[in-house]
C-alpha cells in the first residue's frame, strides 16, 4: 500500500502539473479579450476556485466535529501561501517580481484582515455572528479591490472584442480537472504520511497544508516562468483573504465550533507576521527580491519546526 498511495500521489501530481499550464494560457487569454489586469483575473477567479480542495477538508471535518484539522489545514494553508509558496515564486523568476498592482495601497487593510481570525477566536471558538462578521469584512475588501482596478477598463478599451466562450470553457475545464486531481493528490499523500505513522495534528498543518496549496504554488511557477508575475501575486493574495475570511466564516456558519487555542496562537500569529512580511517586502522598491523569497521560506521552516515540537509535546 505504500507504493500505491505513493505512485498515486505522483501520478494525481503530474495531471495537476500540465493541466495548471492550460490554465495559465486561458486565463491570459480572457486577460487580454476583457482589457483586464491580469491580477484581477487570478485574484478573482482563479483564487476561488483554487481554494476549494481547503475549503472541502475544512467544512468535512468541522461537520464530523474534528474541527481542528480543519482550523488547522485552512490557516497552516494561508501560511504556506505567503511564506513557501511566495518564496519558491520569487526564486524561479527570471529577475525580480515587480509589483504593479494597487493592492499596494491596501497593505494595512490586508494586515489588519488577517488579524479578524485571531481577535474573533481568541476565546476558543467560533460563533454564527464571528462568521458573518469573517464574510462581511472578507467581501467588503474583494469589493475594494476589484473598485481599485476597475479604471483599468475604462483606459484599455479597444474597439473590437474577441469571442471568449471557448477560453472561458476551456478555462473552466482545466480548472476542474486541477481541483479533481489536486483532491486526490492530497489524498494520497494523507494515506501515505498515514502509512509511515506521521501524527494526524502534524499531517494536517504540513502535508495537507501543502498538499491544499499546490494548485496556487504550480500555477505561480507556470506563471512566473511565463513572465505572469501578476497572475502568481492575485493568485496567492486571492487564496490567503478569501480563505481566512469567507471561507472560515461560511464554516462557523454551518457548524459553531471550539479549537485548542494553541491553533490560534502559533498559526494564526504566523499568518499575520507572514502577512505583514510580504506586505512589507512588495513595499520595498514594488518588487520582490531572490533574497526576500529565501527569507519568506526560512520563516516557514521556523513556522514548522515550532508546530513540530509543539504538537509532539503535548
Amino acid at each position: 500500500m505504500i507504493l500505491l498511495n505513493l505512485f498515486l500521489f505522483l501520478l494525481f501530481l503530474a495531471i495537476l502539473l500540465k493541466c495548471t499550464n492550460y490554465a495559465i494560457k486561458y486565463s491570459s487569454v480572457l486577460a487580454k479579450i476583457f482589457f483586464m489586469p491580469e491580477f484581477l483575473i487570478s485574484f478573482f477567479l482563479i483564487a476561488f476556485i483554487s481554494i476549494l480542495p481547503e475549503t472541502m477538508i475544512s467544512i468535512v471535518s468541522a461537520i464530523q466535529g474534528n474541527p481542528e484539522l480543519g482550523l488547522g489545514t485552512l490557516l497552516g494553508s494561508n501560511v504556506t501561501d505567503l511564506t513557501l509558496v511566495l518564496g519558491i515564486a520569487t526564486l524561479f523568476a527570471v529577475k525580480k517580481i515587480k509589483i504593479n498592482s494597487k493592492i499596494l495601497k491596501n497593505n494595512l487593510f490586508y494586515v489588519l484582515l488577517l488579524l479578524f481570525p485571531i481577535l474573533l477566536g481568541i476565546d476558543g471558538k467560533f460563533s454564527r455572528i464571528d462568521g458573518l462578521i469573517l464574510i462581511l469584512v472578507g467581501t467588503l475588501f474583494l469589493v475594494k479591490i476589484y473598485a481599485d482596478n476597475s479604471k483599468v477598463y475604462k483606459t484599455n478599451k479597444h474597439s473590437k472584442r474577441e469571442p471568449f466562450t471557448k477560453p472561458l470553457l476551456l478555462l473552466l475545464l482545466s480548472l476542474g480537472i486541477i481541483l479533481l486531481s489536486a483532491f486526490y493528490t492530497v489524498k494520497f499523500a494523507v494515506n501515505f504520511a498515514n502509512d509511515i505513522k506521521l501524527p494526524i495534528v502534524l499531517i494536517g498543518i504540513t502535508i495537507i497544508a501543502i498538499g491544499t496549496c499546490l494548485p496556487e504554488l504550480i500555477f505561480s511557477l507556470k506563471a512566473i516562468r511565463k513572465h505572469h508575475g501578476e497572475l502568481a501575486l492575485g493568485d496567492i493574495m486571492g487564496t490567503v483573504v478569501i480563505d481566512s475570511t469567507i471561507i472560515l466564516g461560511v464554516i462557523a456558519l454551518i457548524s459553531p465550533f471550539s479549537y485548542n487555542l494553541n491553533n490560534i496562537y502559533i498559526t494564526g500569529s504566523a499568518l499575520v507576521l507572514s502577512g505583514i512580511l510580504v506586505t512589507r517586502f512588495m513595499k520595498t522598491d514594488k518588487v520582490l527580491s531572490k533574497i526576500e523569497g529565501l527569507l519568506l521560506i526560512l520563516f516557514y521552516i521556523i513556522f514548522i519546526l515550532i508546530e513540530f515540537f509543539v504538537n509532539t509535546k503535548l
